[in-house]
């Protein structure tokens, strides 16, 4: 109920024993569908996005609650340090990450990327995240998502 990197990565997680997996309708993987079939509040699901630092060509993840929005142009290129960031074209993202579309999470992505979760996230006694699959969920503590290798928990990193 993993993709392969995040089945991978999962057993070096500082708490792997809290991290839960909840197989799902892949046609309800997008979060408002998935979030008013199954009954979780849109305030207990995070979003992974992966973003393109330009002209570096830096990719980043960006963790946020689905109540919010990453501030890509603000907040993610100043971390990255260049002129403009934009969302990773989806193919990009789908095959460097080795996850399904809808189903990204920063739990396996490449070490060299940094993590960049929204300070609003560790908060969450019970996250909702993707497995990497369209097909499955994962549940941890939000705060397990900012002790990820490579993670930064950033104030206003979301609006």
């Amino acid at each position: 109920m993993l993709a392969p990197p995040v089945r991978d990565a999962l057993p070096r997680l500082s708490d792997a024993a809290a991290v839960r997996v909840a197989p799902i309708d892949p046609e309800l993987a997008d979060t408002a569908a998935f979030c008013a079939a199954y009954d979780v509040k849109l305030e207990q699901s995070a979003n992974c996005v992966i973003v393109l630092g330009k002209p570096a060509g830096i990719y980043a993840a960006c963790v946020v609650l689905a109540t919010t929005r990453a501030d890509v142009n603000g907040a993610v290129r100043r971390l990255l340090g260049v002129r403009k960031a934009s969302f990773a074209p989806m193919d990009e993202a789908v095959g460097i990450s080795g996850m399904q579309y809808g189903g990204i999470t920063p739990i396996g992505l490449p070490e060299d990327w940094p993590v960049f979760v929204d300070a609003r996230v560790p908060a969450v006694a019970d996250a909702v995240i993707g497995s990497g699959l369209r097909a499955s969920k994962i549940v941890l503590p939000g705060a397990l998502l900012a002790s990820l290798p490579g993670a930064t928990v950033v104030d206003g990193l979301a609006q």
